[in-house]
């Protein structure tokens, strides 16, 4: 079992994934749409662009993000070496108590 660290799932950081994706896109035409004005007029543009006030929130939180420790790396080396070691001891109680509640979560949010 190998342990990735990577982060692919970002709704536990309060990013909206939709959100982040719809300003990428919005961002990356807008450059293209002025790469191709500049090309087009052959001299330099002297238009300024001013971002929303969205952009720079997404631009904030990108930073926090890359700067914050999402996990504990202490925990997850010591988990990791045991692994590698074969001394990692997996709880029967605790996983099966775990699904359980998975379980009744799934029902109840079912049923609402």
């Amino acid at each position: 079992m190998k342990v990735n660290d990577t982060i692919k799932n970002t709704a536990a950081l309060g990013v909206d994934k939709a959100n982040v994706e719809k300003a990428n896109a919005a961002k990356v035409e807008a450059e293209s749409k002025q790469k191709t004005e500049q090309s087009q007029s052959g001299s330099k543009s002297t238009e300024n662009v001013t971002l929303s006030p969205l952009s720079t929130k997404l631009q904030s939180l990108e930073a926090k993000v890359a700067a914050s420790n999402v996990f504990n790396a202490e925990k997850v080396g010591a988990i990791k070496s045991a692994i590698e070691s074969g001394q990692f001891a997996v709880s029967s109680e605790k996983v099966a108590n775990g699904l359980i509640e998975t379980v009744k979560d799934l029902l109840t949010n079912r049923a609402a």
